[in-house]
């Protein structure tokens, strides 16, 4: 895989520095966030910021609605924060050491940070265990996106631990990637509890967490996907011909996708304002994703770059496939959890991109396996003795003839 060049390099280093800002930013603020609810007045960085950024009133509202589910599990939570603020500085040393290519480093650096992960998640997961949905901070649309978020993080850390193994570089780094994507929606969640007040004045926690959720899914996924396409600069894959995403699934795609998107636009149209508000914070940055996919793989295609055109299809497909994933989530939570229609909605569409770029990550993977694969029987074909005595014998030969 190529290193970049020009302006995309520039790019790809000015998002590298972006992230590393705000994972260094943010570690602190992650250690330091359960302490008040272990011992009253005990300092929080995050919670002294938000107070001068939003208002100690929209503090105290947070802290008061999360002192009950919190409790009751301090200990997996304290776990769980002081190890993610040690995920977030890992990170960029992870990144760092593969972009140098200091092959020792990473592989210490990985090693720890794979345990953290699970140790972290098992902390989290107990959390969630003990903690009924409707009880949870924020509710149970908020406790549906954090458990799917868990099992994101930890099925991405796994597929990317074993393809290292099995010596896959380019599986591993893209497993490795949307792993910290969706540790990421961490660090953006608390900024979004920075800004969002300012266009949602009076907006509680709760409901701001709802708005966030919308969205961080989709826009963690698509991070994840632009950097693993900046890294890799190949523009055939060894034993990678056609595509699996040919016409008629685009086309399949594309209407399942505008059929779910018109019932998700229509369902929260009947919730009146709350439900505007929601739709928004879901379409817009759904629009902005899927325009910059469909124009990365059209241009891909044009240059004759067929193995990132086929990346970006394949991705392309799955966002289109997410509304239509979410319209049919919606309706069996509401009848497995007994959730109201608008909680289910707030769920289902919460956790439909995250979801769906997990799967195209899948394919993906799928894809260069297959390659992987085909090449392999081609050379062991092409490595078969061509003597006479192993030849096949011809079809209606004197001595098949005899035979009968």
């Amino acid at each position: 895989m190529g290193r970049p060049t020009g302006t995309r390099a520039r790019w790809g280093r000015a998002a590298a520095v972006a992230v590393t800002v705000v994972c260094l930013a943010y570690a602190p603020i992650a250690m330091t966030g359960i302490w008040p609810y272990a011992r009253p007045g005990a300092p929080a960085l995050g919670e002294w910021l938000l107070g001068r950024s939003v208002s100690p009133e929209f503090v105290a509202e947070a802290v008061r609605d999360r002192m009950g589910p919190y409790g009751r599990s301090l200990v997996p939570l304290l776990a769980h924060s002081v190890l993610g603020g040690l995920l977030m500085l890992l990170g960029p040393v992870q990144l760092l050491a593969a972009v140098r290519r200091r092959v020792r480093l990473h592989r210490i650096a990985g090693t720890v940070f794979a345990v953290t992960v699970y140790a972290s998640m098992a902390g989290a997961a107990l959390y969630l265990v003990r903690t009924p949905p409707a009880e949870a901070f924020s509710g149970a649309a908020f406790w549906i996106v954090l458990a799917t978020i868990l099992a994101g993080t930890v099925g991405s850390v796994t597929f990317g631990v074993l393809a290292a193994l099995r010596g896959l570089p380019d599986l591993h780094q893209r497993w490795m990637l949307l792993c910290y994507g969706f540790l990421m929606t961490a660090p953006l969640l608390r900024i979004e509890w920075g800004l969002l007040p300012s266009f949602y004045p009076g907006l509680g926690l709760a409901d701001i967490n709802r708005v966030a959720i919308m969205h961080l899914g989709a826009l963690v996924s698509f991070g994840a996907l632009l950097a693993s396409r900046a890294l890799d600069r190949r523009a055939t894959v060894p034993g990678v011909t056609g595509t699996w995403c040919p016409p008629p699934v685009r086309i399949a795609a594309h209407l399942a996708g505008a059929a779910g998107l018109v019932w998700i636009t229509a369902a929260f149209l009947d919730e009146g304002t709350a439900g505007r508000r929601l739709l928004l914070a879901y379409l817009v940055p759904y629009a902005v994703t899927y325009a910059v996919i469909a124009v990365r793989a059209a241009r891909a295609g044009a240059r004759g770059a067929d193995w990132a055109r086929e990346e970006w299809s394949l991705h392309l497909a799955a966002l289109c496939l997410a509304p239509a994933f979410s319209a049919v989530t919606v309706p069996v939570l509401e009848r497995t959890l007994g959730l109201d229609r608008l909680t289910a909605l707030v769920a289902g569409v919460g956790i439909g991109c995250g979801m769906l770029a997990y799967a195209a990550v899948t394919v993906v993977s799928l894809r260069i396996l297959y390659a992987r694969e085909v090449l392999r029987r081609q050379k062991e074909f092409a490595d078969l003795p061509t003597s006479p005595a192993n030849a096949p014998a011809a079809v209606g030969t004197p001595a098949e003839g005899a035979g009968g």
